[in-house]
């Protein structure tokens, strides 16, 4: 398991963007698949997007492909999720989640992590 942070989150209009980002604080990133997951208020838990151990494949989910970004460095210190075009669906709190499986080429279950953030929020405002 690794502890993971969650910043980048606040206020933003409709058609906005806003981008977050994952760290691993007194660790690191490298070795691990990571995803985003988010959450809002009377709904279940969503999957976001996920990015493979090596960076090289990502995957989406419906709502959010073409508009959100999911992007890590290489040296394994941080994740991001880039999103544009936000609308009033997408206010949530956006988790990070991490598992050291690194042949994983796509994990969309909130449970087969081992490893999650705290959550920052997004907020969406007409």
């Amino acid at each position: 398991q690794v502890q993971l942070a969650e910043s980048g989150g606040g206020v933003v209009q409709v058609g906005g963007s806003l981008t977050l980002s994952c760290t691993a604080p007194g660790s690191t990133l490298h070795g691990y698949a990571v995803a985003w997951f988010r959450q809002s208020p009377g709904k279940e838990r969503e999957f976001v997007a996920f990015i493979s151990y090596s960076g090289e494949i990502t995957s989406y989910s419906t709502s959010v492909k073409g508009r959100f970004i999911i992007s890590r460095d290489k040296a394994g210190t941080m994740m991001w999720l880039q999103m544009n075009d936000l609308n009033v669906d997408d206010a949530a709190v956006y988790h990070c989640a991490a598992d050291s499986d690194v042949t994983a080429t796509s994990m969309r279950v909130w449970e087969e992590y081992d490893s999650w953030g705290q959550g920052t929020q997004v907020t969406v405002s007409v």
